[in-house]
C-alpha cells in the first residue's frame, strides 16, 4: 500500500525534476521500452530542428550510443554536416573528445564518429583558433587516434578525416615556441599520422595498447521491437475493421430510413361510388 502525503503540493520545479528523471531513464536506453521512447524522442528532435539553444539536447542523445537512436536523430542528414549550423564553442569540443575518449575503437556507431568528426574538423579547420576555444592535450590526441582502423587503410572515409584533423593540428608546430604544451600536441600529431602511414610500424607504438582494444557498440546496445510501418500492423488491420464496420452499419440505417420514407402511407378508406341515375 502507498501513503501519499496529501498535504504535499507540488511545485513546477518538483514536477521538472520528476520530467527529468523519467526523460534520463528513457535516454539511457536498458530497456526495449526505453529505446523505442529514445527513438520517438530523437525523431521529434531532427523535426524540431538543430539550435543554439536546444543543442545540448543532441548531444545528450548522440552520447547514447544506440544506433537506432542516433539513426532517427540523424534522419537523411549528412553526419559530418550535423552541427555545420553551430559555431565551435567550448562545450561541443570537450562532449566530442570525452566521446571520443570512452568508448573503444568499433564501440562507436560509424555515424556517431561521424558527427564528431566533422565538429573537430569546423573547429580545428583553422588550427589556432580551434586551438584558443579548445586546447587539446596529448590524452585527447590518443582518444581521437585510437579510432583509426589500420585494417580499413587511409582510403576509409573515416581514417581520412581523422587523418585531416591530426594534420591541422600537427601545423601549430613552431607557431608559438614559448607555450611548450601547443608544441607537444602538435609534434605527437605528426607521429600518430606517420605511425599509421609506415608499414614497418604500428599504432601501439605511439597510443597506448590499452586504448587500442577494439570493441563494437552492437554488443552493448538493446534492440527495440520489431519496427513496421503503421498500414501494415496489425492495429492498422483493427482500425480498418472497424472502420468498415461503423459504414455498414451507417449505410444500413440509411436505407432504412429511405425505406421508411417511400413506403406508401396507410391507406385512407375507399368512399362508396355514387349509385347510378334510375330511369324513369
Amino acid at each position: 500500500m502507498v501513503i501519499l502525503d496529501r498535504t504535499k503540493t507540488y511545485t513546477a520545479t518538483d514536477i521538472a525534476v520528476i520530467e527529468n528523471k523519467m526523460l534520463s531513464g528513457i535516454l539511457a536506453c536498458r530497456t526495449t521500452e526505453a529505446v523505442e521512447s529514445a527513438i520517438t524522442y530523437a525523431h521529434f528532435l531532427n523535426k524540431t530542428g538543430l539550435t543554439g539553444e536546444n543543442y545540448p539536447l543532441f548531444i545528450k542523445v548522440l552520447e547514447i550510443g544506440n544506433h537506432w537512436v542516433i539513426d532517427a536523430l540523424i534522419g537523411s542528414r549528412d553526419p559530418f554536416l550535423f552541427f555545420s549550423s553551430i559555431q565551435p564553442n567550448t562545450q561541443l569540443l570537450t562532449a566530442s573528445f570525452n566521446l571520443l575518449a570512452e568508448r573503444h575503437p568499433g564501440g562507436l556507431y560509424a555515424k556517431s564518429l561521424s558527427v564528431v568528426l566533422g565538429i573537430l574538423q569546423a573547429a580545428y579547420n583553422v588550427p589556432v583558433d580551434g586551438y584558443k576555444i579548445y586546447s587539446l592535450t596529448v590524452s585527447d590526441l590518443n582518444a581521437l587516434g585510437k579510432h583509426l582502423d589500420e585494417e580499413a587503410g587511409q582510403e576509409d572515409s573515416l581514417n581520412r578525416c581523422i587523418l585531416d584533423i591530426l594534420e591541422k593540428v600537427a601545423q601549430l608546430e613552431g607557431l608559438d615556441e614559448t607555450n611548450r604544451d601547443m608544441e607537444e600536441v602538435a609534434i605527437h600529431a605528426n607521429e600518430i599520422r606517420n605511425f599509421f602511414f609506415d608499414s614497418t610500424k604500428h599504432l601501439n607504438e605511439v597510443i597506448p595498447p590499452v586504448l587500442l582494444a577494439r570493441m563494437s557498440y552492437k554488443d552493448f546496445e538493446v534492440p527495440p521491437r520489431k519496427v513496421m510501418e503503421f498500414t501494415k500492423s496489425k492495429l492498422a488491420q483493427e482500425d480498418k475493421v472497424a472502420k468498415e464496420q461503423i459504414n455498414i452499419r451507417v449505410s444500413s440505417r440509411g436505407q432504412a430510413a429511405v425505406k421508411e420514407a417511400a413506403a406508401p402511407a396507410a391507406a385512407a378508406p375507399k368512399k362508396p361510388a355514387a349509385p347510378s341515375a334510375r330511369r324513369k
